[in-house]
């Protein structure tokens, strides 16, 4: 079992809020999430059956076979699937909020430029220049989940299945494009897999830019955000450097 006991009143608001959206939308998803339980307590805590599995590793993806990077691709593109077709109102109403936006603010940025090769660096504010000057998506806005990278994954590594998803405390109302970018934290090749699988489940066309520079933007903003905090640093920086010399997305 797991449970979680909330700190502070934005903890436990955030609490009630994902208790209610899980309620929303577990009952019409293919891929297992968290059946929660809200207790008010006091103290305010929520419980629900873990799923079984381990998080899902870049290091475990990439041991899997063809096969089961595609069953994975399109586990997940179902699971997007399946949350973009709720009304978003339906959905605002059940406590939805929208997403929150990475800060690409120059101030924010100025300490990653030192830390980048200048190749990189080019590259980094070449892509940055394009995020910011990237019009409403066109697929919309709508309710997602918006962090489907492997901490949040319920893996079995031996069968190579994905046995669920947690943690809708990122959820929200947000550009389609977007959803795609965290899946890069697991590796590049399950993003563009699950695109084409999205693509053929939705009849949607994804372009390939635009998720690239929704993941440029994500990955520049944390290491802002490590550097600030004194993080991990040097790991963030790597998945930067990473992004910009993959060829995959």
């Amino acid at each position: 079992m797991i449970f979680k006991f909330p700190e502070g009143e934005e903890a436990r608001a955030a609490l009630r809020r994902e208790a209610r959206l899980l309620a929303a939308v577990a009952p019409h998803l293919a891929l297992p999430v968290p059946r929660m339980t809200l207790h008010e307590g006091p103290p305010l805590f929520s419980a629900h059956a873990k799923l079984p599995g381990e998080t899902l590793l870049p290091d475990s993806y990439r041991r899997l076979g063809v096969a089961a990077r595609d069953r994975l691709a399109d586990d997940l593109a179902l699971f997007f699937a399946q949350l973009h077709a709720f009304d978003p109102a339906e959905m605002l109403a059940a406590g939805a909020l929208p997403v929150g936006v990475w800060d690409t603010r120059d101030g924010t940025l100025e300490p990653v430029w030192d830390l980048l090769p200048p190749a990189c660096r080019i590259q980094a504010r070449a892509a940055l220049d394009a995020y910011r000057a990237l019009r409403a998506d066109p697929l919309g806005e709508r309710y997602g989940f918006f962090d489907a990278h492997g901490w949040n994954m319920a893996f079995d590594a031996e069968r190579g299945v994905l046995n669920g998803i947690f943690d809708f405390a990122d959820s929200g109302i947000g550009p389609v494009h977007r959803e795609f970018a965290p899946v890069s934290l697991i590796d590049p090749d399950l993003t563009a897999r699950t695109i084409r699988a999205y693509e053929r489940l939705t009849g949607r066309a994804v372009e390939r830019r635009r998720v690239f520079l929704h993941t440029a933007a994500m990955r520049l903003s944390e290491l802002a955000g490590e550097i600030e905090t004194g993080g991990a640093v040097d790991w963030t920086r790597d998945l930067v450097l990473d992004w910009f010399s993959q060829r995959a997305v």
